[in-house]
């Protein structure tokens, strides 16, 4: 399911989520992708494709190593 077209909340503070160009580090990789944070707090939304695309992929990297 994708989160493009969604209206999202952020559970927290009910704001409306904007999508925003967000850093991440994840095993000690960085890289960037666009996700929805809420305003006031912060918080991100992880899409799907994202913990199970790009994360993935890292994990299957170093697993190989």
């Amino acid at each position: 399911m994708s989160t493009e077209g969604k209206n999202w909340k952020c559970a927290k503070c009910d704001k409306q989520l904007v999508l925003k160009n967000t850093n991440f580090f994840y095993l000690g990789h960085k890289f960037t992708y666009d996700v929805y944070n809420c305003p006031q707090c912060g918080k991100v939304l992880i899409p799907r494709e994202l913990a199970e695309g790009r994360m993935a992929e890292l994990e299957e990297a170093l697993e190989d190593k």
